[in-house]
């Protein structure tokens, strides 16, 4: 994997606007991104983590049950790490910045 982003924050936020959207041109417009470079996260992601994300249902697109597992587990993930880094802040910086 050495350096290519399988799933982050920004693939995360790409996915919760297609589910919002149901559509991975909305999507795009909403991220202010272009249609090929949500297309080209999605996709890439995909091949990383060798399981679809996303798929197309009539005009739009949906995700998959999977993809939405994946985002509740990165959305704990991202919540203890938050946590934790704050917790980690003050202890760490709290006697510098008083």
């Amino acid at each position: 994997m050495e350096g290519n982003v399988v799933f982050g924050l920004g693939r995360f936020q790409i996915l919760k606007m297609v589910h919002r959207l149901g559509s991975m041109h909305a999507a795009a417009k909403e991220l202010q991104m272009s249609y090929r470079a949500v297309w080209m996260r999605i996709r890439s992601s995909e091949e990383r983590i060798g399981k679809q994300l996303v798929v197309r249902q009539g005009k739009g697109s949906r995700l998959t049950p999977f993809a939405e597992k994946l985002m509740k587990q990165f959305k704990r993930l991202h919540a203890i790490a938050e946590a934790e880094s704050d917790d980690v802040y003050e202890s760490l910086m709290s006697d510098y910045l008083k």
